[in-house]
């Protein structure tokens, strides 16, 4: 059996804040705005995968109100939707993901995604796609007030 997932999460991009995409600390005069670490691309993947599970949205199992998750780390966070996908009897078929953001360039650092992502989720890497654009100046993401990630998941049972 196999079930897809996809999910999209946007965060606000302030000064003060790191800029953390798949797991990895960013350089930036920018970062993204969050109860937890912020990191867009892994909450999409997240919820993509609690999504294909039919078990609801991120929110639902780690609340922005649960100080727990004050700045909690969200590689930890897509550790924890692995123990539950695995629990299921589910694993990762593959994973293709897009990081909408003006600057700074993705490309430096999409390698270190997706090997972050690869191992939070036990697979190979080459079942975890990375994909960056930008917003050519258009919308919130053109304007560098925001970032927008989306993930689709394939899982296998």
């Amino acid at each position: 059996m196999v079930r897809i997932g996809q999910s999209s999460d946007i965060h606000q991009l302030v000064e003060g804040r790191d800029l953390i995409l798949g797991g990895v600390k960013i350089e930036h005069t920018k970062g993204l705005l969050g109860h937890s670490d912020a990191d867009a691309l892994l909450h999409a993947i997240s919820e993509a995968i609690l999504g294909a599970l039919a078990l609801g949205d991120l929110g639902k199992h780690f609340p922005d109100t649960d100080p727990k998750y004050k700045g909690a780390n969200s590689l930890t966070i897509l550790s924890e939707v692995y123990e539950i996908m695995q629990s299921k009897g589910y694993k990762i078929g593959n994973v293709d993901s897009l990081i909408m953001i003006e600057k700074p360039k993705m490309a430096p650092h999409i390698d270190q995604m997706r090997n972050n992502i690869a191992k939070a989720l036990h697979c190979e890497e080459d079942q975890i796609s990375v994909k960056a654009t930008r917003g050519e100046k258009l919308g919130f993401v053109g304007r560098e007030e925001g970032v927008l990630a989306q993930a689709i998941v394939l899982l296998e049972k």
